[in-house]
């Protein structure tokens, strides 16, 4: 019987978030303030009097969420996980929450990540699309099938990109592509193949513009040894070793989530409790579709 702790990624933010912690929690009040500081900019005003549009660039998203998360962590009473995983940006979440990195510097990795995705987005604009009731295997032969009819024009590209749960699939890429693709996945029996309101080709090759400055982040950054696992969105498997974390986290920007598999390697690690803390419900959601009657699964969005 293990305790799980998950974190989200963007698309969980909303107005008002981490403001109840702000005004209760001295230190989540010492927290945020300081992320104000190493930011340049009070991304507090943002998220506790902004608009929902105000909070989808993502290079206000991203911070946003990760600070919510682990400002969260750091408050809860008896926070003692013995394994974590985030969702995409999440996973940078989770590292803080396991001691692998420090506050700071998990910050200001996310800040160089959010920024070098956000110039990505505006230099190969992309978008993503949710995929539902399809076999995995399908969705995979599809966006292959039209990745290839592009003839090798990497802006044509449609990958799968998030492995949510069995049954939901996002994929991701140009535009065009990922319209083409929607339009084969309806035909081959998807019961949706919805747009997504984001801003970029997310865990698609479309990322590699943000590479190299969130390569020179990572390397700069101070890793340890975590607490407790860390199941990498790349692999699915635990990992508690610093430079292994630190390649994984950099090949995570232009590869698929692998969410599903690795809620699934954590059970079978014994995880038998998972909460979800940060912004919104969406893994509490996703996991119950994986998990067994068995498990507990909670939310936290405050103290």
């Amino acid at each position: 019987m293990k305790k799980a702790y998950v974190f989200p990624g963007q698309g969980s933010q909303y107005p008002g978030m981490a403001k109840d912690l702000y005004e209760s929690n001295t230190t989540a009040r010492e927290m945020l303030e300081k992320a104000n500081e190493i930011l340049g900019f009070r991304i507090t005003d943002i998220m506790f009097e902004g608009t929902a549009e105000d909070l989808k660039r993502t290079d206000v998203t991203q911070p946003a969420i990760f600070l919510h998360s682990v400002v969260l962590a750091k408050c809860l009473p008896d926070f003692a996980p013995e394994m974590v995983a985030g969702h995409s940006l999440g996973e940078f979440s989770a590292l803080v929450a396991a001691g692998a990195l420090d506050f700071e510097e998990g910050l200001k990795l996310v800040a160089i990540r959010a920024q070098a995705m956000q110039k990505a987005c505006e230099i190969v604009p992309g978008t993503m699309a949710a995929v539902l009731a399809l076999a995995t295997e399908k969705i995979e032969e599809i966006c292959a099938e039209c990745s290839a009819s592009a003839e090798g024009n990497s802006e044509g590209v449609v990958v799968p990109a998030n492995y949510n749960c069995e049954g939901q699939v996002v994929i991701s890429g140009e535009k065009t592509a990922v319209e083409a693709a929607c339009i084969k996945l309806k035909e081959a029996g998807a019961r949706r193949a919805l747009p997504l309101p984001v801003g970029g080709a997310f865990h698609s090759p479309l990322m590699e513009p943000a590479r190299a400055e969130l390569a020179e982040g990572i390397e700069k950054a101070a890793f340890k040894n975590p607490v407790c696992p860390v199941y990498q969105n790349v692999t699915a498997k635990p990992s508690t070793d610093p430079a292994e974390i630190k390649a994984n986290l950099l090949t995570q920007l232009t590869s698929p989530v692998k969410w599903t598999q690795s809620i699934q390697a954590m059970l079978a690690d014994g995880a038998t409790h998972f909460t979800e803390l940060g912004p919104g419900k969406v893994l509490q959601g996703l996991i119950a579709k994986t998990a067994g009657n068995d498990t507990t699964i909670d939310s936290f969005q405050s103290l």
